[in-house]
């Protein structure tokens, strides 16, 4: 794909999302759907396995219903760790990390729309205020080109976004430069079971949906294990895709328009649970193995 082509993509992902910071809605749309309603967010959010415990803590307006997955969940985070969010948003993810790796600790998130890093920095106040916490930061950038130094985080986590990026291997590769030797990644996706007809993916409305852009399962292994991962584990949610279809939400209406007959969205989409880890150094020469 060429850089134009790149750019274009990444222009019509920030300016999408830039709108969902200023009006709300989420990913699937701006009405009727998973992400309309501070109500609507938290159903997403408890079907996703967040606690009333984590949900009650956010700053509102935080959680824009614009997760797949919990990675936070996944992450099994640990008090003084360095954790870092993949294209945060308002903060969700963010926020709920914070409190799990306190004050010894620190909550990154990289987002490369201005409105959403504005809005999460604005919550980042709320949020300080309630918890007493101050180890929370957003910084604005691109997920291909994180500003963040080589083996500097403990974690990376990231809910719903990397399929957006049109440079996917990239990413990978950034998420292996950042982490410590011994670091591990945790993310939850959208994935493809088999190959979407070329009317969705074609569609703008279902990339900034997060499915025109999803690769095959075996394509984000692969990826991550070029770029230096191991002990990658999979674990494939289609209920939650199910779940999604029958909210009638407008993506998945249009999705659905475009479906073979007798075919349904989790017959081609997944939410995919991966965790994996960047090898340690080795003790006799600080090298990766």
């Amino acid at each position: 794909m060429t850089d134009e082509k790149n750019e274009s993509i990444r222009d019509k992902v920030r300016a999408s999302y830039g709108a969902i910071a200023h009006r709300g809605g989420s990913c699937c749309g701006p009405s009727a759907c998973c992400g309309a309603s501070p109500a609507a967010a938290d159903t997403l959010a408890h079907h996703l396995g967040y606690s009333q415990e984590d949900l009650a803590a956010l700053p509102e307006g935080a959680n824009m219903g614009l997760s797949c997955g919990n990675p936070n969940a996944l992450a099994a985070l640990k008090p003084g760790e360095v954790v870092l969010d993949l294209g945060s948003g308002a903060g969700f993810d963010v926020f709920i990390a914070a409190r799990k790796v306190g004050p010894t600790g620190r909550a990154i998130g990289v987002d490369m729309t201005p409105e959403m890093i504005a809005r999460a920095r604005r919550n980042a106040v709320t949020f300080s205020q309630q918890t007493g916490l101050d180890n929370v930061e957003f910084r604005l950038g691109e997920i291909e080109h994180l500003p963040v130094a080589d083996a500097s985080v403990d974690v990376v986590i990231s809910n719903c976004v990397i399929n957006l990026s049109p440079d996917k291997p990239q990413v990978w590769r950034e998420i292996a430069r950042v982490l410590r030797p011994g670091g591990r990644v945790a993310v939850s996706d959208l994935a493809l079971l088999r190959p979407l007809p070329e009317a969705i993916v074609a569609s703008v409305q279902a990339l900034v949906g997060c499915i025109a852009g999803a690769v095959l399962v075996s394509e984000t292994e692969r990826m991550a294990r070029e770029a230096g991962l191991v002990d990658i584990r999979l674990n494939l949610r289609s209920d939650w895709v199910d779940s999604m279809a029958d909210w009638h939400n407008p993506l998945f209406c249009e999705i659905l328009a475009h479906l073979p007959p007798s075919t349904k969205p989790s017959d081609f989409i997944t939410s995919l649970e991966m965790t994996a880890r960047k090898p340690a150094a080795c003790c006799c020469c600080g090298n990766s193995p």
